[in-house]
């Protein structure tokens, strides 16, 4: 028998001991918890990464308004407008050198876009991958959210539907979550469930398990599979990573600029706290098999870390990978980092495991 009782008082001595410091001052604070204090400190680029990771490591903030916060609607929908005309002739770009093709079509009454490569292997023929695009629910719109759909598509061999759901602030919850569940029941129609797979990234990885927790509550057929990367899915914003490794992530930064209010702009009159907005404190029983991908500098790395033990407390198979350095949904800025090619074949082998042939 376990004869051990722990008492934070004679492990606040052990601890001075080790330490030679004063029993009594880590004594006192043994009730604290409140905030610790970090000295400042210089963040070197880790060694062990390709020449590509280490480049995108070390590049300077990402995001020029990740402090912003717009005043109006049309502040948003100006800044959503830039990032399409940016978007689109980029992707276009990369779908040609990538063999990559487009073509649109509606879904459930919801814009989309299926991409197609080159060469299909036949274990995929009868496979598709519904994909949901990142854009903290306000950016993405029309082609320019295919990014990781087009990289799907090209690495793994897959024909991608990506959903060009409804955006705030014009459109906020649910809006993308009924466009999602709208295009699911249009996909049942052609395909069978044990050869679909959800994939997203950020704000579309956290509708995808939003869609996920719907689709079992109203007891509706799920994917064989789910793989999101850095789901976002707690937009109140209470993980720890969001202080750890605020100013670390050079893409997102910090929770307190535009992403806040990106996130009160989605949940519209809904608490940020519903398991509507925020899947993190849903139902994950009846989950089918998933994967998750985030960095250790990812902001949201708590966001991937808290999702995967909630599958786990729930039964499901839950596989996380987590990548050296990377930043909140880095693998998307090179296309042909190793590091990119390395999240890619993850995904694609994760797939290939649960998605009937």
């Amino acid at each position: 028998m376990n004869r051990f009782t722990y008492r934070p008082s004679a492990l606040a001595a052990m601890a001075a001991i080790l330490i030679s410091g004063p029993a009594s001052d880590l004594a006192a604070q043994e009730t604290d918890t409140g905030p610790r204090a970090i000295p400042a400190r210089i963040i070197p680029t880790p060694e062990g990464l390709s020449k590509a990771g280490r480049a995108l490591v070390a590049q300077p903030f990402w995001l020029p308004f990740w402090n912003e916060h717009p005043a109006s609607a049309d502040v948003w929908k100006a800044y959503e407008a830039g990032s399409v005309e940016q978007m689109e002739p980029v992707l276009a770009d990369l779908r040609e050198s990538l063999g990559v093709t487009i073509e649109q079509v509606e879904m459930g009454g919801v814009n989309a876009y299926i991409l197609t490569p080159e060469t299909i292997p036949a274990a995929h023929e009868l496979q598709l991958i519904v994909n949901a695009h990142g854009g903290a629910y306000v950016f993405g719109s029309r082609a320019s959210g295919t990014y990781e759909a087009t990289l799907m598509a090209a690495y793994g061999g897959y024909r991608v539907l990506a959903f060009d759901y409804r955006l705030a602030p014009e459109a906020p919850y649910p809006a993308a979550l009924d466009d999602g569940v709208a295009v699911w029941q249009a996909v049942l129609k052609h395909y069978e469930p044990e050869r679909v797979a959800f994939t997203g990234n950020s704000a579309s990885g956290g509708l995808i398990v939003a869609m996920t927790q719907r689709l079992v509550a109203e007891g509706l057929p799920v994917p064989a599979a789910v793989a999101v990367n850095t789901p976002w899915v707690d937009l109140a914003g209470s993980g720890d990573s969001l202080s750890v490794n605020e100013g670390v992530d050079n893409v997102l930064v910090s929770y307190d600029g535009f992403l806040s209010d990106a996130a009160r702009l989605y949940a519209g009159d809904t608490a940020l706290t519903d398991p509507g907005v925020s899947p993190v404190h849903g139902d994950f029983a009846g989950f089918p098999p998933t994967l998750l991908i985030s960095g250790t500098r990812d902001l949201l790395l708590s966001d991937t870390v808290r999702t995967q033990r909630a599958l786990r407390q729930a039964g499901v198979e839950a596989n996380v990978q987590i990548f050296e350095a990377f930043s909140h949904g880095q693998y998307l800025f090179d296309p042909v980092a190793p590091e990119t090619l390395e999240i890619f074949a993850e995904i694609t082998c994760f797939l290939d495991a649960h998605l009937a042939p």
